[in-house]
């Protein structure tokens, strides 16, 4: 039987089961949380960043997860330097140009901070004199860093960036570095 799993991705987390990074200094892996032989992440979660990742033992499903073909959407809580207008808004919603060509329009709209938001170890740096505000992002393709990439272009870099959705499973009450058992879509379902 597939297993299929979600993980709640602290900060400062390696979204892989080893490091191979610097000797004697090794850093926080999914091995440090998760005990499972056989699963493997289903796509990336960049080490600064914080949130859902799903993890299975089937191949096939973890290609339709992650691979940007079968366009999974992937919702972000974002928190941004700054406090984006409503023409900034658009222009992500329409695609951003990058280095490596535009992004797929993405889904886009101001939120307050998430309720039961537990606090980032370390914290964020705020500037007093610099406001900040949350904006909810779905994109339903996955470069490198989009995410910061596409909040940097539009002049609002991104302060912390936590991943709440992939298609139709979420964090809800999953707290940090926690995981639990989810039921595997059936084998022709769109996960």
């Amino acid at each position: 039987m597939t297993r299929l799993i979600r993980f709640n991705k602290p900060f400062d987390v390696l979204p892989q089961f080893t490091d191979r990074g610097i000797a004697g200094s090794p850093r926080r892996t999914l091995s440090d949380f998760i005990d499972l032989p056989g699963v493997y992440p289903a796509g990336r979660l960049d080490r600064d960043s914080e949130g859902l990742m799903l993890l299975t033992d089937d191949g096939r499903l973890q290609a339709r997860i992650s691979d940007p073909r079968h366009k999974m959407e992937k919702t972000y809580w974002v928190q941004v330097e700054g406090l984006p207008d409503d023409a900034t808004l658009d222009r992500l919603r329409s695609g951003v140009t990058l280095k490596d060509g535009p992004t797929r329009p993405a889904g886009v709209r101001r939120i307050d901070p998430p309720a039961g938001l537990w606090p980032r170890v370390p914290p964020i740096r705020l500037r007093k004199s610099v406001p900040d505000c949350w904006i909810e992002l779905t994109i339903s393709e996955g470069r490198n860093r989009q995410i910061r990439r596409m909040t940097a272009a539009v002049g609002h870099p991104t302060l912390r960036l936590i991943r709440h959705r992939i298609g139709r499973w979420s964090l809800a009450g999953l707290p940090p570095g926690a995981w639990d058992d989810l039921p595997p879509p059936d084998r022709g379902a769109r996960p």
